[in-house]
């Protein structure tokens, strides 16, 4: 009798993931559903790390601002996380409206049964500044945009051009781990992959760093490149990292969707 796995869309396939550790499980679980055999390369590591002060001064005029900004699902994570350390009952948010960069993003509002009211459709912050400047005059809106410690400042840039008053709270950081010792690094180096996937820019520019501990052999697959949207794309370009495909939404559905068309371009 055939093995059912065989028959699967990525079945044989070795398949490389980026994310940092603790927010890989769902990117594996659905390749993995999908036949492929998963290696995890944890190219970047994300935690929390904020200024006390200015975390106390944010929450104690939280009522003030009309807008909360938030550009990746780690600093909403990280955000709310601290704001139920400090409050009990989520109305301390008052009145706020929220904006956010991505459908990750936007997932971990929903789940606290918040309201996302402008999510662009491209993710990127450029985007979500223009669609909030074409919203409503931003002329003395009080605005808190929570970032990490990598996060371009272009957003921030635009609101104040549109005469917004703009407070930046970075909640978290962003490093790269190094992979020199790394086991899976050494099963990369020797064997290669049929694809590797990059969710963010730091990723993109860790592999890039990593480069001497990343080495394929001579006889490794060298792995295609897919990319999860175009701010990565982007990032991968100027790197000279190739981008052979690419997620048409920065969703990890999106993704594996390219993925799959890259890999089996008969089944679509």
């Amino acid at each position: 009798m055939a093995n059912p796995k065989s028959t699967l869309p990525l079945a044989g396939r070795r398949i490389v993931i980026t994310r940092p550790r603790g927010q890989a499980a769902d990117w594996r679980t659905r390749l993995e559903t999908l036949g492929a055999s998963v290696l995890e390369l944890p190219l970047i590591k994300v935690t929390k790390d904020y200024d006390k002060n200015t975390l106390v001064e944010v929450f104690a005029e939280l009522a003030q601002y009309e807008w909360i900004i938030f550009t990746s699902a780690n600093g909403a994570r990280f955000f709310f996380e601290e704001f139920f350390r400090a409050h009990d009952d989520i109305r301390s948010l008052g009145l706020v409206q929220i904006a956010v960069v991505g459908e990750a993003t936007a997932e971990v509002i929903r789940e606290l049964h918040l309201r996302v009211e402008v999510q662009p459709k491209k993710s990127n912050a450029e985007e979500l500044a223009q669609m909030l400047m074409e919203r409503e005059s931003l002329d003395s809106a009080k605005m808190l945009v929570v970032t990490g410690n990598l996060n371009r400042d272009s957003l921030v840039s635009k609101l104040n051009e549109a005469r917004a008053i703009v407070d930046r709270l970075p909640i978290y950081k962003t490093e790269e781990t190094d992979l020199a010792g790394d086991p899976v690094a050494g099963d990369f180096r020797q064997n290669g992959a049929d694809a590797i996937l990059f969710a963010s820019p730091s990723a993109a520019q860790s592999f890039f760093d990593q480069a001497a501990a990343l080495k394929l052999s001579a006889k490794a697959r060298k792995p295609l490149a897919g990319s999860i949207g175009a701010t990565t794309s982007a990032a991968m370009k100027q790197l000279g990292l190739p981008v052979d495909f690419e997620a048409t939404e920065a969703t990890l559905d999106s993704l594996v969707e390219a993925l799959l068309k890259k890999i089996n371009p008969v089944s679509f």
